[in-house]
């Protein structure tokens, strides 16, 4: 799947079930269902990628100290850009 094919899954009413849980997490992120993906970051912590998911959330939500946590977990460093260049580097990253 390419990015603009994961983008236009974004107006079915659910995400595509083939899709990597992470994935998942950013689509339902970019459909204005935080505690879904959040849920999924959540459902396996210590995991780099969920931990990323994790992290992009809390930011997300303006909680910098917990970002950074997951952050550090995740092994990255705080993202510099706009959430919406975040959420993009995340799609690509586990497309």
């Amino acid at each position: 799947m390419t990015f603009d094919q994961f983008t236009a899954t974004l107006t079915q009413p659910q995400p595509p079930t083939d899709l990597h849980p992470v994935l998942q997490g950013l689509w339902y992120d970019a459909n204005d269902d935080w505690e879904q993906a959040h849920s999924i970051a959540q459902s396996r912590e210590g995991t780099q990628a969920y931990d990323r998911l994790h992290a992009y959330l809390h930011r997300k939500e303006g909680d910098r100290f917990n970002a950074n946590y997951w952050y550090r977990r995740a092994g990255a460093s705080f993202f510099t850009g706009t959430l919406d260049e975040e959420w993009a580097v995340l799609v690509r990253q586990y497309l």
